[in-house]
């Protein structure tokens, strides 16, 4: 195994970083203090030059190269963030460098990517997923004699991104009761611990994984390293199949805590922080955000620090977020509806089953010839979760027979 990251290898990152890192706001935030009676802190890395940490690690990596290295050319694989910070580095340090990401990447993504890398960066598109991309992209790597510059299991990208630990230390006098981490490869967190269990070794730190990519959880609980035979990858900043080996060493014994936030809740701190506190935030931005009330009373009359670790919140991801949300908060449900064939029987249904205030935002239909009813596919937004149980028992009185879809992932999964 490579070597540990270390104190003295993040205040050697700190110094390559001067001046080209911007040091991110630390905001008091009063509306989520409030909220859980404690003291929050937001680190605003969504603020940086690329709307992510993933700058540190990937500049503090590519800039420690030889020469003999740098010439010989640099490659890395992402579909996201760390893309961005190796293309913003390639260009800031004038190194030609191969960006792989998978065929699927949507468009806004790739075109980022170029732009922060300029004429220094080529963009190849493979594979279907990012796994598929990476396999092929450090075979490239080994066949043309490059380095590979990896986004989260590089002790060197990890002393990188740690840096945000000198600056939060810096900007407050006091220490932190505790520290809310998002947890993705794991790189962001084991720095946090590096420089932690040093220089505020009171400070408890938690990270904060989704739901549907508990990779860094089921690790520790299983006392090694897991590859995920099933993953949401909607908090594509956090959805990783197996965490690195240097994070999962570090972290087993000095990370206090691992806290799973579902997907819905991570979609409704999105919508709040944006609505409430104007932070565009993506999915893996607002994943520590979201654990806060979770938590319940463990903050109470404590001081908290949570990491807001990007904002490159695609705007065409806005709908399914605010479904997902709407779900999350039991406001919106989806039924496979069997309507009879005759005539009057959809008004029947808006008159005698929809409550006052419910409202349909999703209508399918599929006449069937010869047959005595059809399916529906309807989904019904409301305007109080309880009005849920008064709709279904409407549905059965007028004897609308009918199937609740919100729990069927494989049937759900096409309808947002």
């Amino acid at each position: 195994m490579s070597h540990l990251p270390s104190l003295r290898g993040v205040h050697q990152a700190a110094e390559r970083l001067n001046g080209l890192t911007r040091v991110t706001p630390l905001e008091y935030n009063k509306r989520l203090s409030d909220l859980i009676q404690a003291t929050v802190f937001l680190k605003r890395e969504d603020l940086q030059q690329v709307r992510s940490f993933k700058i540190r690690g990937a500049y503090n990596k590519i800039s420690s190269l030889n020469k003999k290295d740098l010439q010989s050319g640099i490659v890395c694989a992402s579909a996201g963030n760390h893309a961005q910070g190796f293309a913003f580095s390639c260009q800031k340090l004038e190194i030609k460098g191969e960006v792989y990401m998978p065929a699927t990447t949507p468009q806004q993504k790739v075109t980022q990517v170029r732009r922060f890398g300029g004429d220094y960066v080529e963009v190849i598109l493979v594979g279907d997923t990012y796994d598929a991309c990476q396999k092929i992209a450090l075979q490239a790597a080994k066949n043309d004699q490059k380095t590979f510059i990896h986004p989260f299991d590089d002790a060197t990208v990890i002393e990188g991104q740690a840096t945000v630990a000198l600056e939060m230390l810096a900007q407050r006098s006091k220490a932190y009761d505790y520290l809310l981490v998002p947890i993705g490869g794991g790189g962001l967190v084991s720095g946090i611990i590096t420089v932690l269990k040093e220089q505020s070794p009171e400070t408890k730190i938690i990270g904060v994984e989704p739901e549907g990519a508990p990779s860094m959880k089921r690790a520790l609980d299983l006392g090694k390293r897991v590859t995920l035979k099933e993953m949401d990858g909607f908090v594509d900043g956090a959805a990783v199949r197996q965490v690195g080996k240097l994070a999962f060493e570090i972290c087993k014994s000095h990370l206090d805590q691992v806290v799973l936030v579902p997907e819905g809740k991570i979609c409704q701190t999105i919508l709040e922080v944006y609505n409430k506190d104007g932070i565009v935030a993506e999915p893996a931005g607002a994943l520590a955000i979201a654990a806060l009330d979770l938590l319940g009373d463990l903050f109470v009359n404590k001081s908290v620090g949570v990491l807001v670790c990007g904002g490159n919140n695609d705007v065409f991801r806005m709908p399914e977020i605010k479904e997902r949300a709407l779900m999350y908060s039991k406001l919106k449900h989806y039924f496979l509806v069997d309507f009879p064939q005759r005539s009057g029987a959809l008004k029947q249904f808006v008159t005698q089953i929809l409550g006052p205030k419910d409202d349909i935002t999703h209508f399918e239909f599929s006449k069937k010839n010869f047959r005595n009813t059809a399916p529906a596919v309807v989904g019904i937004e409301l305007q109080e979760a309880t009005d849920l149980s008064l709709l279904v028992e409407r549905m059965k009185k007028h004897n609308f027979k009918f199937d609740y879809l919100n729990d069927k992932q494989s049937l759900f999964q096409f309808l947002i």
